[in-house]
């Protein structure tokens, strides 16, 4: 059969819609779309530096930079990476797993099983098992935030999802909450303050009834409300006039962090779009050219081999897929609700400092008694002054955290990349070869 007589064959689709200029971390070839759009949304002014979670310094006027003296290697610049603050043995160990739907005649709801195991003398006993449900990790984070304004309590996952992103009730959705709870509790476990809070003992081992005995005992609709007239009250009065330059910065800080790490947010999610949409139109192509290779006798041989370079392609993808949402797009995302929280840490420092300005403000202006006044702006000195350390103390925690995070997500995800490009291009050049073929 004449070469000219064959039927024409379907084209090979560009890699990620994009052709091959997608493609990093191979000798002529240009970044990926996450390196250079990044390279572009974090160069907002020639005074500013690529976003700091890449310092390993965490001084704010120093971590905008690079080490020169920092490993190439991204492997080694995790293994050189320690907290100074990491404790030599581990007393709490918590798991959440094994997800159980529950159906009634008002609502449906997902519980997950909590297992707790410790040698901590203050627990009963070494090891419980309970179940709780999204309402509960809600309680235990707002009380959390109750006893301890101004430390940073870990984000939980949003209970509502994007509309046509994913099923509410979806094995995926399930999945991706349940390792964010498990990564609530443990980031809590972890902390030398919030693991030691009571409400949290009182989450991990009591029941169901007893939990919610004890939600019933808390501060009443009242107690409530004039916490937020205080806060309301607060920010009509404006800034705080004696803020401390450090927390000034600290405020800076992050409404920079939270603006990158926002629009980082979106290029992740949109090039995993990409490669979704890549993934699925490059399996279509694999089954149309076996089945053109049933027509063409000649030139089967070749056509099966491409068939079968496409089945490879797919499966590289779909690993680099799986590495995307697992090691980059949850660590991303959950800096971005760590922003949320950082900002209302701040503003919550800023209230109880605008609480001991009003008095101090009262006191030289004659409006009260003096000794009154003096005795409840001693109070408030001293509540200033440990919101500030201890704010001080989990912000210097807080950014070690996150730039280890950020190291070790990028980290994985080049290493996901090098792989995927190797047997990409291994697959690409069989291609080829196959096409030579038919000539």
């Amino acid at each position: 059969m004449e070469a000219e007589g064959r039927a024409p064959g379907p084209t090979l689709p560009p890699a990620g819609g994009r052709g091959l200029e997608h493609l990093a971390g191979v000798p002529g070839a240009t970044p990926t779309p996450l390196l250079t759009a990044s390279a572009e949304v974090l160069e907002f002014d020639d005074e500013e530096d690529d976003l700091e979670v890449f310092s390993k310094d965490t001084s704010l006027a120093e971590a905008n930079s690079f080490s020169p003296s920092m490993p190439i290697s991204p492997s080694s610049m995790i293994n050189q990476y320690k907290f100074e603050d990491e404790p030599e043995l581990k007393d709490l160990f918590i798991t959440v797993d094994d997800p159980e739907s529950h159906i009634t005649a008002i609502e449906t709801f997902i519980t997950y099983r909590v297992v707790t195991k410790t040698s901590r003398g203050e627990f009963d006993s070494c090891e419980y098992e309970v179940r709780r449900r999204y309402q509960d990790f809600l309680w235990l984070k707002s009380k959390l935030e109750e006893a301890h304004p101004t430390l940073i309590i870990p984000p939980l996952p949003e209970k509502f999802v994007m509309k046509g992103m994913v099923e509410r009730f979806s094995d995926e959705f399930i999945e991706t909450r349940r390792k964010a709870l498990h990564k609530f509790l443990n980031r809590i476990a972890d902390h030398p303050t919030l693991t030691f809070n009571e409400d949290f003992k009182i989450f991990l081992t009591a029941q169901a009834w007893e939990l919610s005995s004890h939600k019933k005992q808390g501060p009443g609709l009242l107690s409530r409300m004039g916490q937020t007239v205080r806060a309301v009250a607060s920010s009509v009065r404006g800034g705080v006039k004696n803020r401390p330059e450090m927390f000034t910065e600290m405020n800076d800080y992050m409404e920079t962090f939270s603006h990158k790490i926002n629009v980082l947010d979106k290029i992740a999610h949109r090039i995993y779009k990409e490669e979704r949409e890549y993934f699925n139109e490059m399996k279509e192509y694999g089954p149309i050219y076996t089945l053109w290779s049933a027509s063409e006798e000649d030139i089967a041989d070749s056509l099966k081999g491409v068939a079968s370079c496409i089945d490879k392609c797919c499966k590289a993808t779909e690993k680099r897929m799986a590495g995307l949402s697992e090691n980059l797009l949850p660590v991303i995302h959950e800096y971005v609700l760590y922003s949320e929280i950082l900002m209302g840490v701040l503003k919550r420092r800023d209230q109880i400092q605008s609480e001991l300005d009003s008095k101090v403000d009262a006191l030289a202006n004659k409006k009260a008694d003096k000794d009154l006044f003096s005795e409840e702006i001693g109070k408030l000195e001293d509540k200033v002054e440990c919101a500030n350390n201890a704010l001080k103390a989990d912000w210097d925690r807080w950014k070690q955290n996150m730039q280890y995070d950020m190291r070790s997500a990028f980290t994985k995800v080049s290493d996901n990349n090098l792989r995927y490009y190797e047997e990409f291009y291994r697959s690409r050049s069989a291609i080829l070869i196959c096409v030579c073929g038919f000539f």
